[in-house]
């Protein structure tokens, strides 16, 4: 370190600092910090957005100077040495093994399923593997006083991530085992991790199986490309005349975005979140109450700031809520523009940093944004040679704030070692500060074991609950005996075993005989007479327990409170791996239905489970105004509500993936276009990319311009057309205005392909796909093409209707600079072709 004297103070720096420090303009004044990869750019776009063009390119030109220039001088290489093994290494494999064995011993005693036993065991490689690594970041760190070649690439993110350097220094971890079917499914990964890293070099069998892995992801890459590649086009046809037409288009609607959250992990603050969009509401700061950002303005790089440093929260002035954790914005999904969208629903051109300008190509640039990563993700395997990653499952909640936990709607019961285990399915705890403002709030999953009690006082860090993240249990709710129903040896239960230990298992299996069976444990008393509810059990559960009654009819097996009676898996372990997850981005975009949809409440009310109609159990749920909805759910399936639960309308009320048209049919189009944009989002973090979130509204929203005639009332429509939202709403001012009845509707969510091939333009649909059926339907209706699209103007040789093309653009006159109209020279008789219109009938002659 040295001293150096600025502006009269004295500052410690280094000398290399000093040097970075001359070629910065001195608008930004001196930086004192430690430039990596990210700095840098953070750094470069500040100067960007303060400075201009010029300076910027000016900046980029002596970094690049510089930095060849020292990094010649400094002759910085690796060698064998620089790769330092941590000391800890030996301990921690150690550890790991003796835990594996345990899960192993806990296996062989019955106590846990297979699933659960392969689970645990890549959570333990997975956890050893991360806290290896995080040893060799600290080792790397500490030789030659932090001027490890190896340390320095790394930490300055010019070449090679952690994830890399643990292969040589660590250990290589879980290999992936190659699969014919793309998508992730049981038994994902090698068991056995490589413990060796590549400096120590591989043993024979490490070497045989990390080879394996190295193969998977060549493979992947080959076949994943072209996957990437088709989902860009669908995506960039779907989107490609979403154009800013206009500065604003006055709606008063919007979005409403907080931070987003995993469990209780922020995976992308408030702050980034609304940068550069344009609020509906003013925002205040929660400790000064000075006014950030009025209604209709852009929220700036200060106010993002300023609301992390204020931990994500705002000021709102409503006397109900008073503190807010989140921001209302306007959006290209609730943007009500005639045509495109308008600039202040979509915010700032993240390109230039400023608000878009009119005539930007924005679903071009959408599209082009979700479907990159597409293609980099592909190769996401090959990076990291086939190694497996995966989340490891959380398992326990503690509190991030101190204050006092509240209960609403926890249910419990208190086991024979005085455990007290949730046997609610819709519990939450919140914690309060000392002036009663809500600091956290978790959903307590059903079958948690609770750690604190209601009104008590915590501590930051201190544990709240903590479940089972691999298995839903079945826990009885009645002291008494259990009884089985329906559990028949060979028809609805089978003993799996284990080829492995040798072990046996009690599984519920699908009844595929004649006799209509259903499976349930029920909790009786001595006499034999029922207490409370059924406990249905679905196919693929694991039975904990056996009924015993002997001669006398005396003795029956016991069900002591809380008693643990079956388990249901959960789906094993997700790969971290785009394999995965771009069919999933698919899926999600051509929205898909699942293959098995849970069964989702439409009304809010009260459920009861009614008998077994033709193999499905009968749901009915009671609304408060008498009226009720009957559903069916097959036998094989887990009901994720109870006998008298309250359940709100959109509601799983079975496992399985939720349909998004589901989604849309009960809760409406606000509710899908979350789900969809946190869906495909979600996917993305899993892989560490960021997408900003506009690109995927921008794409939802084009899924979304079509409705379904219900009634078509006095209109031109047809019953059961699907009509564009804006012709629908035309069409319904007109005949209003002729005091005439108009059409009602239902929305209607479509899929990219479908939404390209339905679009306005048969000339851009069939450029895309299915041409000649496109084409005939297009010429039996004698179809119109305005040719707003950019598409279809490049198809016919116009100019596209963006950027300089607008229209506004062209009736642009030149002034000299007394007032007086340049002479522009005369162009050649141009023929007008404003659109394209296919003849409804041609006829034919023959000639001799």
């Amino acid at each position: 370190m040295i001293k150096v004297r600025l502006n009269g103070k004295m500052i410690d720096t280094t000398i290399g600092r000093v040097i970075f420090n001359q070629i910065l303009p001195p608008e930004i004044g001196f930086q004192n910090t430690l430039f990596d990869n990210k700095e840098i750019r953070k750094m470069i776009s500040d100067v960007y957005r303060r400075l201009g063009n010029y300076k910027t390119c000016i900046l980029l030109d002596e970094i690049k100077r510089i930095g060849f220039q020292f990094a010649t001088l400094s002759g910085l290489t690796t060698g064998i040495d620089d790769v330092v093994i941590p000391s800890e290494k030996e301990e921690l494999v150690k550890t790991a093994n003796k835990e594996v064995a345990d899960i192993r011993a806990q296996y062989e005693g019955h106590a846990i399923t297979e699933g659960e036993r392969y689970n645990k065991v890549i959570d333990v490689w997975q956890h050893t593997r991360t806290t290896l690594n995080e040893k060799v970041e600290k080792t790397l760190a500490e030789t030659d006083e932090g001027f490890n070649p190896l340390y320095m690439m790394m930490a300055s993110g010019a070449r090679s991530k952690l994830d890399q350097v643990g292969q040589l220094c660590g250990m290589r971890g879980l290999m992936a085992k190659p699969q014919r079917k793309v998508l992730g499914q049981v038994g994902e990964y090698i068991e056995t991790p490589i413990l060796s890293n590549f400096k120590e070099g591989l043993t024979v069998l490490e070497y045989f199986t990390s080879s394996h892995g190295g193969r998977k992801g060549l493979a992947d890459t080959a076949l994943k490309t072209a996957d990437a590649g088709y989902l860009t086009r669908r995506l960039v046809d779907v989107a490609q005349d979403v154009i800013i037409t206009g500065e604003d288009c006055g709606t008063v609607r919007g979005i409403e975005i907080g931070a987003l959250k995993e469990g209780e992990n922020v995976m992308e603050p408030l702050g980034d979140r609304v940068l550069g969009r344009v609020v509906l509401e003013d925002i205040y700061d929660p400790i000064t109450w000075e006014l950030l950002t009025s209604s209709g303005d852009e929220i700036i790089e200060e106010v993002s700031d300023l609301v992390e440093e204020r931990g994500g929260v705002l000021y709102a002035p409503d006397p109900d809520t008073d503190m807010s954790e989140t921001v209302h914005i306007r959006s290209v999904l609730t943007c009500e523009a005639q045509r495109g969208v308008c600039a202040k629903c979509y915010g700032r051109n993240l390109a230039t940093g400023l608000m878009v300008e009119l005539g930007e190509a924005v679903g071009v640039m959408a599209a082009q944004s979700i479907g990159e990563p597409g293609t980099q993700l592909t190769l996401r395997t090959f990076h990291i040679g086939g190694i497996a990653s995966r989340d490891v499952a959380q398992n326990k909640i503690t509190a991030k704030h101190s204050g006092k936990v509240v209960f609403t709607g926890v249910e419990t019961v208190i086991q024979q070692d005085g455990i007290r285990v949730v046997i609610a399915r819709s519990g939450e705890i919140t914690i309060l500060d000392t002036g009663g403002s809500r600091r956290a709030h978790f959903f307590i999953p059903y079958g948690a074991v609770l750690l604190v009690d209601d009104q008590d006082q915590v501590d930051e860090d201190q544990e709240l609950f903590e479940w089972n993240p691999y298995n839903i249990p079945i826990i009885a709710v009645h002291k008494g005996y259990i009884k089985l129903e329906d559990v028949v040896s060979g028809e609805t239960l089978r003993e799996q075993l284990d080829e492995t230990t040798g072990m046996r298992q009690q599984v519920i299996t699908e009844n595929r005989g004649s006799k209509i069976l259903s499976p349930r444990i029920l909790i009786v008393d001595k006499k034999g007479k029922t207490l409370g509810e059924e406990y249905p059990l679905p196919t693929g559960a694991h039975l904990l327990v056996t009924e015993y009654v002997d001669q006398e009819q005396t003795h029956r097996t016991p069900a002591p409170l809380g008693h643990l009676m079956a388990r249901i898996p959960r789906s094993f372990g997700r790969t971290r791996d785009i394999t995965g997850g771009l069919p999933r981005v698919a899926e999600l975009f051509e929205a898909r239905r699942p293959k098995d949809p849970a069964v989702v409440g439409e009304i809010d009310g009260v459920v009861k489970i009614e008998g077994i109609i033709r193999r499905s159990r009968r749901l009915v749920v009671h609304a408060d105004d008498g009226s009720e909805h009957e559903y069916l759910v097959p036998q094989g399936r887990h009901l994720s509500i109870r006998d008298g639960d309250r359940v709100q309308a959109g509601e799983p009320l079975s496992e399985g993936s939720i349909d998004p048209h589901d989604i849309l049919k009960i809760q409406g189009v606000n509710a899908v276009q979350e789900y969809l944009v946190n869906q495909i989002q979600e996917v993305y973090r899993m892989q560490g990319v960021t997408i900003n979130d506009k690109h995927v509204e921008v794409i939802v929203r084009q899924m979304l311009q079509k409705v379904n005639v219900d009634d078509p009332g006095d209109t031109e429509f047809l019953k059961g057309e699907a009509v564009d939202k804006r012709r629908f709403q035309a069409e319904n001012e007109r005949v209003i205005n002729e005091s005439a009845d108009p059409a009602t509707n239902q929305p209607l969510l479509l899929g990219i392909t479908k939404a390209s091939l339905s679009t306005e333009s048969f000339i851009s649909a069939a450029a895309f796909q299915e041409t000649t059926r496109v084409l005939t339907e297009a010429a039996i209706q004698g179809k119109k093409d305005m040719l707003l699209g950019l598409k279809e103007n490049v198809i016919v040789g116009h100019l596209i209707p963006a950027g300089t093309g607008l229209d506004r653009y062209t009736q642009i006159r030149l002034l000299d600079a007394d007032g007086k109209e340049h002479a522009t020279p005369k162009k050649p008789e141009e023929v007008p072709v404003s659109r394209l219109e296919l003849p409804k009938t041609r006829s034919f002659e023959l000639q001799d």
